[in-house]
Parts: C-alpha cells; structure tokens; sequence
C-alpha cells in the first residue's frame, strides 16, 4: 500500500479521503466542521521513525542513485573505502576526514549491514512479544506513539516515542519501556539525541524555554531521569561488549555518517557535550571532538541562534 505522506523532489505531500463515520465513509457536509476544518483519514500506510535513537542502515542511496541499494552490496564497500571527499558540497575539514579514515576499515559496509538486521531482528521480537503479552495478533494490535516538539521530518515520516497501546497502566503486565528505550538499552542502536524532541526538552512550554543556559548541560543530563538512564544503558552496553559494541560486530561507522557521507553534504547539525558544564556549542563537522555518543546533544542548525542569544559560544578553531 501507498504511503499516506511521502516526499517528492521539493515537497512533502499526502494522500488522504473523507473521514470515517462507523463502518462508512463520511460526506463532504459530515466531515467539514468550519470554514478551514475537515475530518479526513488515512488512503495508505504511515512511517515511523523513532526520536532519540539511530538504528544501523540496511541500505540506502549511493551518491548520485535514486534508488536504495542494501549495504552488503560491494558497490557500498567500494565506496567506503575510496569516499571522493573533493565532491562533497562543502569542504570537508582534514580534521573530520582524518577521523573517518581511522574508522574505516575493511568490511565496513558489511559491519553496518550485519548490525541493521540485528536491530531490525530485535525490534521485530519486541512486537511480536508484546502481541503475545496482550493475547492480540496483526488486525487487534495498537501502537502508541507520543510525540515531541517536531511532529515530521522531510521525508513524511512521523517522529515519536512508540509503544504497544494498553488501556490499564499494569494490566496485563505493567507498561513497558518505548520501543525506543529498549531497542537502546539492548545495545542494538545508537543514542541519536536531538534537541528539542527528547527529555527534558520536549516537555517545556515553548522552544524558547526548552534552550539550555550555558554552563549547566551536564547538570540538566543528571537531572533528568529519562535522559540519565538512556545514557547509562550506551555506557554500560559499551563496557560489557553488547550488541553493536561486541568484539564481533562492533559499529565501525554511526548511521548519521553513513548517510551524510551518501549524500557527499558533510553534517549539518551543531553539537552540545552533555558530560561537560561549558557554553561552547560545537561546530557540525566537530561532532567527533566528543568521544561518546551518548554525550552528544545535536542542535539543528536552524535553532542555533537561540543557543547564542542565550550566552552559548561556538567553538573556535
């Protein structure tokens, strides 16, 4: 089935029909409720991408391709391995270049693929498990998604915390972790924090009330509990080997790099140390200054004068 939001080469657009009454379809009189108000639904299928986490890709377009290409083709391993950094459409710093030179080694394209199946592997089992637990199958079962600051991103996918849908907080068992906290706690993806669209940020009146004051990001980290936990679950995943730490398939490139490296754009996004009380906000391709990923708060560029305006400084080189 089509997707109900999808992207073309300038626009996000979607496909919706009259809304739905019982077992029929509206009117135009029945779903219109004022002069710029209808009720519609859906004519195809919704994406989901989960907010805070970065899973390995399976595949993804090659440079200058239009359609995806899985990542254990050699065509990728190719590529990763001899990336034209002179085509990129910005230069790219010999600092960043030199940091990827090291973590690319051979396999690499391989590596991700192998961690990709693994994940989506995981996030299939904690589905079918939760269909299991709620004594439900494909046509009864529900999700629950909550959403952040930012509903969509470019490609028409909706970005949200998601769980399975339960009315009773503890019945039949009491109600998990999102599907976004257990994939991460399993060590199968990667913390991907963007401000504002995680804890505690995501929760605050206005975008203005959500920018940090400088000098307190590693205070606010501790803080919170959500943020705190999701961040100890990648350091201990990381100390005893799990999942895409593990000496067999430990991640050689994060997924952000596989796809901005496709795309021959360096990364766009400006970095905050969550380990650090400081006020230095870091430049995009300065990302790889801090070690670990969970530490790496990322600030979409479009936000960044609020960050500056609030006393943060950018980094100087």
């Amino acid at each position: 089935m089509a997707k109900a939001i999808y992207q073309t080469k300038k626009l996000t657009v979607g496909k919706f029909g009259l809304g739905q009454r019982a077992d029929r379809t509206g009117t135009a009189k029945e779903e219109v409720t004022d002069g710029d108000t209808i009720s519609v639904r859906s004519a195809g299928n919704f994406s989901i991408r989960l907010l805070g986490v970065d899973a390995p890709e399976s595949k993804f377009m090659l440079p200058n391709q239009k359609s995806f290409t899985s990542l254990n083709n050699i065509k990728w391993e190719e590529f990763l391995t001899n990336i034209p950094f002179n085509q990129f459409s910005k230069p790219i710093t010999f600092e960043l270049r030199e940091y990827l030179k090291l973590k690319i080694k051979p396999g690499v394209a391989l590596n991700h693929y192998t961690n990709a199946k693994l994940a989506e592997r995981a996030f299939e089992q904690e589905i079918a498990e939760d269909m299991k637990i709620l004594l439900q199958n494909e046509d009864t079962f529900e999700f629950f998604l909550a959403f952040a600051n930012e509903i969509m991103d470019s490609y028409g996918r909706l970005l949200c915390f998601l769980n399975r849908f339960q009315e009773n907080e503890i019945t039949p068992t009491k109600r998990p972790l999102s599907y976004n906290e257990r994939l991460l706690k399993l060590g199968k993806v990667l913390p991907y924090f963007i401000w504002p669209n995680i804890n505690p940020f995501r929760t605050k009146q206005s975008i203005v009330n959500a920018v940090l004051r400088p000098n307190t990001a590693n205070e606010v980290a501790l803080s919170d509990y959500s943020l705190r936990t999701a961040r100890e679950w990648v350091k201990t995943s990381r100390e005893a080997g799990k999942g895409i730490y593990s000496e067999e398939n430990n991640l050689m490139l994060a997924p952000f790099e596989i796809r901005y490296l496709a795309k021959l754009e360096p990364p766009s996004r400006w970095v905050i140390d969550l380990s650090k009380n400081e006020d230095i906000i870091y430049r995009p391709q300065s990302y790889f200054k801090i070690p670990n990923m969970e530490d790496r708060l990322f600030i979409p560029e479009e936000y960044v004068p609020l960050f500056l305006v609030k006393g943060w400084k950018i980094e100087t080189i």
